[in-house]
């Protein structure tokens, strides 16, 4: 059976030496959050991961979920059990505000946790995850009333929540919507329509399911102006707030998925649903994108976990199999031959592997933090810029993250040779699980688009020339340390690339837009690969001051220096080639009529 091991050390490293957590005290939540509780739940989360989920994720792949003729669902073995360790120990509420039952702590320990989950049991996870985005959603735009009736619900465990968007004529394009709403007289709604793809959609974790729903009220414009967002509840609260009558709404079918099986993935029929507006009248997409975006980095989370659980698994293997003999004269000569770690080419695909994962991690944890300054600082400037990153980093997350994560699970797949395709070895689950995260969410083709046509223009360009600045300043500020020479190189080569690629769009793009479709998707990874050097730039020189320093941890620090350079040496080139592509523009990409493929 596969293993994990949730990355405590490494977390630990990234929030004390790299982002310096502990200066932001002055922000609510975060003085709270001293080191030895930080340590204390981090540990504690690790051993619920590693001892209570991760024996589940074969369960739940092997026997997914079942629709019975009542239209409920049945989780995998063990499942709801685990659910409620994890709502009684309370940490579902840890980041949700404390006025409705939160623990009000930093959005950024979540984040934390949500890795672990994920790389314990991602469909396990995706319960949990969808609740706190649709309480995302009501704190920001709910009504005071819906505040007090959901959130401390939501908060509390007892209730879960999802999020209706996709129907089968529509995904990205959400303007060609047809659930309809149609007013009461009492201040609600009448819902009907039908929606897919929903998961969590129904579920035997929680007395009542909480979920948020777009549609078009009847006379609303047509396209995306006229969307309204409703909470529909499974059950109708009575006048208590507590579970009362049956609400229209129920699950039709079970998605048959290539993965994540113990996840229900529902097709959910509205049936004159009773449900309540959200925010204002045909302004459902600007409510849901709060959650749309908290999921699109938690799917950018997942994509990390997949990669990050298939390397552990394939590292543990390629220690043990043994399989002819270094090209150097056998290491191991008492055996018939030498474990397939001693070979280059297996080092080549761990390394880099791992060297992604540690980056992609920190570049993650810098922008749930900054997240956390949006939300929490009374500085109006420090809160725009940390808003300004988050709208910036949010499609690369989403879109480079799944995309590398993917790749690297069948690249982990790879060490194990025939056994890799083998169920029980657990590595195609991997493989199989870590694919819906480059499509759910929003596919990466429209991350890119997004990045590219929305992004970077947005406000004059003022969060990409502020990335360009901090990774300038960097440069500047480490230029006299030799030591981070080797590093500081690559990665302004990286960062003249990623300039010179916005310009072009700029010269190129707003006289002939297909230039910018046909680059965008290299241009997201491009930037992803510079960000993510970036990360590898601030680690090395953090690990190099820990060395100075004396540490009694020499090897941990040590092994840091190595992968960041091998990051810049085996990754950072690419940039030249994402260059090239996106100068190339589109024409031969647009060059063929719709008939000749």
């Amino acid at each position: 059976m596969p293993s994990y091991t949730a990355p405590v050390r490494d977390v630990l490293f990234l929030l004390d030496e790299v982002l310096d957590f502990q200066s932001h005290a002055e922000l609510p939540g975060f003085g709270e959050a001293t080191p030895d509780l930080i340590e204390a739940i981090l540990g504690e989360a690790a051993k619920f991961c590693e001892e209570a989920l991760t024996p589940l994720n074969a369960v739940g792949d092997r026997e997914g979920c079942t629709r019975s003729d009542d239209a409920s669902v049945t989780t995998p073995k063990g499942f709801r059990e685990a659910y409620a360790t994890y709502r009684d120990n309370g940490w579902i509420a840890l980041s949700m505000p404390e006025a409705y039952g939160g623990q009000g702590l930093p959005t950024t320990l979540n984040t934390i946790i949500q890795e672990f989950i994920s790389g314990a049991n991602l469909a396990w996870g995706m319960y949990p995850g969808l609740s706190q985005g649709a309480a995302a959603a009501l704190a920001v735009h709910g009504s005071e009333e819906q505040k007090k009736l959901y959130l401390s619900k939501l908060a509390e465990g007892v209730w879960s929540g999802t999020m209706n968007l996709t129907e089968p004529h529509c995904g990205t394009d959400l303007g060609l919507i047809k659930s309809k709403a149609v007013p009461n007289g009492d201040g609600s709604y009448a819902i009907t329509g039908q929606k897919i793809f929903i998961s969590a959609g129904e579920h035997d974790f929680t007395d009542n399911i909480v979920h948020l729903v777009l549609a078009r009220i009847e006379g609303a414009p047509e396209g995306t102006k006229g969307i309204s967002l409703f909470v529909v509840p499974k059950f109708l609260p009575d006048e208590n707030g507590e579970v009362g009558a049956r609400n229209g709404v129920s699950c039709g079918a079970l998605e048959e998925k290539m993965g994540i099986h113990g996840n229900a993935t529902c097709v959910m029929n509205y049936d004159g649903a009773t449900g309540w507006l959200v925010g204002e009248e045909n302004r459902g997409l600007n409510a849901m994108f709060v959650m749309m975006n908290e999921a699109r980095l938690a799917v950018g989370v997942q994509g990390l976990s997949q990669s990050e659980v298939a390397y552990q698994n394939a590292v543990a293997y390629a220690r043990d199999r043994l399989q002819g003999r270094a090209l150097s004269g056998p290491k191991n000569p008492d055996g018939p031959a030498d474990p397939i770690i001693v070979h280059p080419d297996v080092r080549r695909t761990l390394m880099s592997i791992r060297a992604f994962n540690e980056a992609a991690r920190a570049l993650i944890l810098w922008t749930a933090l900054r997240s956390d300054i949006s939300h929490r600082s009374p500085d109006k400037k420090a809160a725009q810029a940390a808003d300004d990153h988050m709208g910036l980093m949010t499609p690369v997350i989403k879109g480079v993250f799944t995309d590398v994560g993917f790749d690297n699970t069948v690249a982990a797949q790879q060490m194990f040779g025939g056994h890799g395709y083998i169920e029980e070895w657990g590595m195609s689950q991997f493989v199989r699980d870590a694919r819906i995260t480059m499509i759910y969410e929003g596919a990466n083709g429209i991350q890119a688009l997004d990045l590219v046509g929305r992004k970077l223009p947005r406000d004059g360009g003022r969060a990409i020339m502020t990335f360009f600045n901090e990774v300038g300043t960097f440069l500047q500020e480490n230029a006299e340390d030799a030591d981070l020479a080797p590093l500081l190189g690559p990665l302004k080569t990286g960062a003249d690339d990623l300039q010179k690629a916005t310009m072009w769009f700029m010269n190129n793009a707003l006289a002939k837009p297909d230039n910018a479709g046909a680059g965008s998707s290299d241009y997201m990874h491009l930037f992803g690969t510079v960000a993510l050097g970036f990360m590898w730039a601030r680690m090395a020189r953090a690990a190099r001051a820990a060395l100075a320093s004396g540490t009694g941890e020499t090897e941990f620090y040590e092994t840091k220096l190595t992968l960041a350079r091998h990051f810049m040496e085996r990754h950072m080139p690419e940039t030249g080639l994402r260059l090239a592509r996106i100068s190339a523009g589109s024409d031969t990409v647009m060059g063929l009529d719709a008939a000749a493929f």
